[in-house]
């Protein structure tokens, strides 16, 4: 887990904020999308909602960042989970399989 996090938050720093969100999720995609590849098998379900909810912070984040001061009230509600995954997001909640039984 600080691995997958430590890439993330290299991938999302605060000084990005001004490239667009897109090209943001598509430079992050790959890396979950094996990372989840390699740990879908088993009882990972609980990291996954985790690592879910730590990339969605880290790109509200971003998007926050970019308005600055021009925020207004509620605004930050308009960036929900469905928002980046509409963007085309992978996510990782759901995708955990389980070993047949022998």
């Amino acid at each position: 887990m600080k691995r997958i996090r430590q890439r993330v938050r290299e991938m999302t720093p605060r000084g990005r904020c001004h490239v667009d969100t897109c090209d943001v999720i598509a430079n992050l995609n790959p890396v979950l999308r094996g990372w989840g590849e390699y740990f879908r098998t088993g009882n990972a379900a609980k990291r996954f909602n985790q690592l879910d909810s730590y990339v969605w912070q880290r790109l509200r984040s971003l998007r926050v960042k970019r308005k600055g001061r021009h925020l207004r009230p509620g605004e930050v509600e308009r960036w929900s989970r469905d928002y980046f995954h509409d963007l085309g997001l992978h996510r990782l909640r759901g995708t955990v399989r389980y070993p047949e039984a022998a």
